[in-house]
């Protein structure tokens, strides 16, 4: 690879290489690498050719490409830059005579044309530190044609009078990158007696994997003490070692579940606690950790939704008293769904030094008369309102309320 130097050596390249031929073509005559409104500035009116690097643009092919032996498999390492460099060439005559410039711009596009490739012993004589003559892929000169338009900007930003001239891309250019690379150690050994990896006839993945969740009665969200079955496949497990594992933001650890050996391959089922203190209503994550061919192995996860259960609802004039389960804590956002209204809790000062709690109390007296379906949302899950036990299925006559 070549370093930050390659540019440089690009152009630098570039003009002696048509200096070389215009002495030999005309006996007199610079080059030089001026912007095209300074390129005649300090000249003496004599023959010059000028090479601007008027552009520099990413190489689409090889961009963000890793090249042997810089970085290897498995090891991290920032690609090289990969550039396409943009030269224009300007022709000027003795006097400013244009046939002479003619002449000059000829015998230029003439060289680049015999010379497509930059040789990369050229390159080490002219700016050897640059490495660039040891770089894998070769500089390459290609004619770019430019249309009107694109002359017409172009000579627009430089803000000089137009002269005719040709243009070239240089390509390609790789800068190396100036970080270390990190490689790790080699592998030891790949699995149990360096056998690699293991080949299989189908398309199904050959470790344990969870597809979806079970809930009784097809409902949205589990309850406590309700069983849930998990589908997917290689879900068999050696010994009595299979866990299922809960996680719940609030959660600092997760609940563990222990099974029983399993034995089914693409289901298990487990119940999910009855402990109203320690489980709170609101998102989980679910996976199983699994003793298979002598490992553990854990499987990916799946959503599930614990609902609140309503087990008391007491109407006291216009305040209503839920008694619900699980606890309620003192952190989690709990909302009264009336039918379409939403009513947030009484404050209670008292309430307010507990942490967790399994009865509310909300006022009513804002809510016009009416018969109303009771919900209670507790972050962002619903208690269940619709008897799925029943075909087709109702709403739960036991969690209505009639405010007069």
């Amino acid at each position: 690879m070549s370093n930050s130097v390659a540019i440089a050596a690009v152009t630098a390249t570039l003009r002696n290489l048509i200096a070389s031929a215009i002495a030999q073509e005309l006996g007199s005559g610079v080059v030089t690498t001026q912007p095209p409104d300074k390129a005649r500035e300090n000249s003496d009116n004599g023959n010059q050719i000028n090479i601007f690097l008027y552009q520099v643009l990413p190489n689409a092919a090889l961009r963000n490409r890793d090249f042997p032996p810089r970085v290897k498999p498995g090891e991290i390492g920032q690609p090289p830059l990969a550039l396409n460099l943009n030269y224009l060439l300007t022709a000027y005559g003795k006097d400013n005579d244009d046939v002479l410039s003619h002449r000059l711009l000829g015998k230029a596009m003439q060289v680049l044309h015999d010379y497509p490739v930059l040789d990369p012993v050229l390159i080490k004589n002219t700016l050897g530190e640059s490495d660039l003559q040891n770089q894998i892929e070769k500089v390459r000169l290609t004619l770019q044609p430019l249309n009107l338009e694109d002359i017409s900007k172009l000579w627009t930003t430089f803000q000089t009078q137009y002269r005719i001239s040709a243009a070239y891309e240089a390509s390609v250019v790789l800068i190396d990158s100036g970080l270390r690379i990190k490689s790790p150690l080699p592998v030891l050994t790949r699995g149990v007696g360096d056998y690699g990896v293991y080949a299989q006839t189908d398309l199904i993945p050959p470790f344990p994997t969870l597809e979806t969740l079970q809930i009784p009665n097809q409902q949205p969200s589990a309850r406590l003490a309700e069983t849930i079955t998990i589908e997917g496949h290689h879900l068999d497990s050696e010994d009595e070692r299979a866990i299922v594992f809960l996680q719940n933001p609030r959660l600092s650890n997760p609940i563990q579940i222990q099974l029983q050996q399993q034995t089914k391959s693409q289901s298990m089922t487990f119940e999910l606690p009855n402990q109203a203190a320690d489980i709170p209503a609101g998102f989980y994550t679910v996976k199983v950790k699994l003793l298979r061919n002598g490992k553990e192995q854990i499987t990916n996860t799946l959503p599930l939704t614990v609902a609140p259960q309503l087990q008391e609802i007491t109407l006291n004039g216009r305040s209503l008293n839920l008694t619900f389960s699980p606890q309620v804590w003192r952190e989690q956002s709990v909302a009264l769904l009336l039918s379409d209204r939403e009513i947030l809790p009484e404050q209670d000062t008292d309430a307010e030094l507990l942490d967790k709690t399994n009865t509310l109390t909300f006022d009513l007296t804002k809510v016009p008369v009416g018969n109303y379906f009771v919900r209670l949302r507790v972050d962002g899950v619903d208690s269940l309102l619709i008897d799925r036990s029943v075909k087709p299925p109702v709403f739960d006559p036991r969690q209505k309320v009639t405010l007069s």
